[in-house]
């Protein structure tokens, strides 16, 4: 890839969250031109089109955009740990035990504060039991944790379909549609992008030292990094991003896949570009989703997680097979 192409990734990346932006805020069930849009983000005239950008699409857009850079951070962080670029946190089950934990706080009728700490915890336990089952006294071996992770990502799914099995009727719509990712109730987008810029500024500290572990921890130990505080950091960091953004929109698949992989193929190898502009690109990936998701069938809205998943299902079997092939 030219060293110039590698240089502008950061624009590019910059420039298209800023389009994806703007693309989300002017179209929907009610089309808005872009004039208009400043108009009302700086002033308020008490139209219709102003209530419709400032309460219904500006909170559900920056969320969106958060919700995409956790997890394309979460999985460029997995992705180091796995020396693999099929790890993200819906593969290896880290979205799925967020999730039930919620689902299950949900259903004991729990107040929406509780939400996020179970977020945390659920997909805590999973990364914990994904590579505390598959470590051996030096290293993990990729394929063995891969594995690993989607039988969890399995099991989760079963007390999913225990939680939902059991659930009041009445709670169950509601309850389905978060799970396939939802973002029709963002309204709180300040937390979900606070945790993001926090978690990318944790990272970048690190970036020197995650660009020596892809090659491996034996190796990065042999070059003086502490291994045991890396994994440790990389574990709370990359499960506390999944929680909050299973928390803020359920559990939306293969952003985390997506997004590390094709910055990688552009030339971002090294995470101190890597890591923003793939938390630039996940966000932008996923403002395009929503907003599609939010017109494809207008009135009606699916859920931003369908279309996410029926992207990403047949382009993680592609990078499988390309993986496999000598």
């Amino acid at each position: 890839m030219p060293r110039r192409v590698r240089r502008s990734l950061l624009p590019l990346t910059l420039l298209l969250a800023v389009a994806s932006l703007a693309l989300g805020l002017m179209v929907g069930s009610v089309d808005i031109p872009g004039a208009e849009i400043w108009r009302h983000l700086l002033a308020d005239d008490g139209s219709i089109h102003d209530r419709i950008v400032d309460q219904l699409r500006l909170p559900r857009v920056l969320t969106a955009f958060a919700v995409g850079g956790l997890l394309a951070l979460a999985g460029a962080l997995m992705q180091v740990l796995l020396r693999n670029p099929l790890g993200d946190p819906y593969v290896l089950g880290i979205s799925g035990g967020a999730a039930t934990a919620v689902l299950g706080a949900m259903l004991l009728s729990l107040p929406g504060l509780w939400h996020t700490p179970a977020a945390a915890g659920g997909a805590l336990l999973s990364t914990l039991l994904v590579f505390g089952l598959t470590r051996n006294a030096d290293d993990w071996h990729g394929d063995r944790l891969l594995l690993t992770g989607v039988v969890v990502a399995a099991g989760w799914s079963a007390l999913i379909g225990f939680i939902l099995s059991v659930s009041p009727a009445g709670r169950l719509p509601g309850m389905l549609f978060w799970l396939m990712g939802d973002l029709a109730d963002a309204h709180r987008p300040l937390v979900p992008l606070g945790l993001l810029i926090g978690g990318l500024g944790l990272a970048m500290l690190r970036a020197r030292d995650l660009n020596i572990a892809t090659q491996g921890l034996l190796q990065a130990a042999a070059l003086g990094i502490n291994t045991q505080r890396l994994r440790l950091e990389l574990y709370f960091l990359a499960a506390l991003l999944t929680a909050a953004a299973v928390t803020a929109a359920g559990a939306v698949g293969f952003i985390g896949l997506i997004t590390p992989h094709l910055i990688r193929r552009l030339g971002g190898h090294d995470h101190r570009i890597l890591l923003p502009a793939a938390s630039l690109l996940g966000g932008s990936l996923l403002v395009l989703a929503d907003s599609a998701a939010r017109t494809l069938f207008s009135p009606m809205q699916l859920p931003v997680g369908v279309l996410t998943a029926m992207i990403g299902v047949p382009l993680f079997l592609f990078l499988l097979h390309r993986q496999r092939r000598p």
